[in-house]
C-alpha cells in the first residue's frame, strides 16, 4: 500500500511506513456498505374491493309496489301495493347495495296502506246499502214467483178437471210430469216436476183437495175410470205458498183455490179470508 503522507511504497503487511514511520492501519477507511438506492415509486399494493361496488339496480319489486300504490283507490291494486313493497325492502336488505329502490317501496306501502284503511268504510258502507237491497229484491223476485206458481196451479187443475172428467186433482203429483210418455190421469204433465215436489223459489206450496164427502176418498167416476183414473178427484182445493224463512226468501205468504183468486197475508199463513191480491 501507498503512505498517504509520504507516498512511498509499503508491503501490505505493514504497520508504518518504511519512509516516514507513519502508521498505515490508521490510513485505511473503513468500507461502509453503500446504502440501497431509494425506489423512485412506492409499491402498488392490490385491495380487494369493497361489498357492494359494482352496478347498482333498482328493484322491480319496488317499482311495481309503487305503481300499485299510486292505483290504490282499486283495492286489489291497494293490496298489492303493500305486499310488492315488503318483497321489496327484504329484498334491497339482503342485496348488500347491490340494489335501489327503498324510497319507490316506502312510498307504495304507505299508499297501500292508505288504500286499504281509507276503502274499508267504504266498501262497508256500500255493503250496508247494497245487502238490503239485494235482499228485497230477491224477496220480490220469489214473491212473484211464487204467484205465478199458484197461477200455473189453478190453470192446471182447470185443465185437469175438463180433459178427464174425475174433478180437480187429488194431489200436486197427479199434475206433474214426472212419467215419460204421453200424458195420463194419474200424471197429467200439466206442471213442472219441481212445483209438484211442492218447493219452489223459496216457497213452500201444500195442495189441499177437498173430496165430496169429507174424512173419505172420493169415488171415481164412470168416465174418469174409461181416462184411466185411479185415485178419485176433488170438488174444491186449497193451495197455500209460505216462504221458507220469511223476511228472507220472501215475507208475504199467499192462498189460491178453484175461484182462481189469489190472497196474501205479510205476516201469517193466508186464507180464504185474507185480502185479494191486487192486480
Amino acid at each position: 500500500m501507498f503512505c498517504t503522507r509520504c507516498g512511498v511504497s509499503n508491503p501490505d503487511s505493514g504497520k508504518f511506513c518504511v519512509s516516514c514511520g507513519a502508521p498505515l492501519q490508521a490510513q485505511q477507511a473503513p468500507i461502509t456498505p453503500a446504502a440501497p438506492i431509494a425506489s423512485a415509486r412506492p409499491p402498488i399494493v392490490s385491495t380487494p374491493p369493497p361489498p357492494g361496488v359494482g352496478p347498482v339496480e333498482t328493484s322491480g319489486k319496488a317499482i311495481a309496489s309503487l305503481i300499485c300504490g299510486i292505483c290504490f283507490l282499486i283495492f286489489p291494486a291497494a293490496v298489492a301495493a303493500i305486499i310488492l313493497g315488503h318483497l321489496s325492502l327484504a329484498e334491497i336488505g339482503r342485496s348488500a347495495g347491490r340494489l335501489a329502490g327503498r324510497g319507490m317501496a316506502t312510498a307504495g306501502l304507505v299508499l297501500g296502506y292508505l288504500g286499504v284503511v281509507g276503502l274499508i268504510p267504504f266498501v262497508l258502507i256500500i255493503a250496508a246499502i247494497a245487502i238490503p237491497n239485494l235482499l228485497r229484491a230477491r224477496m220480490a223476485a220469489n214473491e212473484a214467483s211464487a204467484v205465478g206458481s199458484l197461477r200455473t196451479i189453478n190453470t192446471a187443475a182447470i185443465t185437469y178437471s175438463s180433459e178427464y172428467g174425475n174433478g180437480f186433482p187429488p194431489s200436486l203429483i197427479t199434475m206433474d210430469g214426472v212419467e215419460s210418455g204421453s200424458a195420463s190421469c194419474d200424471h197429467a204433465q200439466l206442471i213442472g216436476a219441481v212445483l209438484a215436489s211442492g218447493q219452489r223459489s223459496g216457497y213452500v206450496f201444500t195442495y189441499v183437495a177437498l173430496p165430496a164427502v169429507e174424512g173419505k176418498q172420493a169415488p171415481i167416476s164412470a168416465q174418469a175410470a174409461s181416462n184411466g183414473c185411479t185415485v178419485g178427484g176433488a170438488i174444491a182445493y186449497a193451495v197455500t205458498a209460505v216462504p221458507i224463512t220469511r223476511g228472507t226468501t220472501g215475507q208475504r205468504s199467499f192462498f189460491t183455490d178453484q175461484t182462481g183468486v189469489v190472497r196474501f197475508e205479510t205476516r201469517d199463513t193466508a186464507t180464504a179470508d185474507s185480502p185479494p191480491l191486487g192486480e
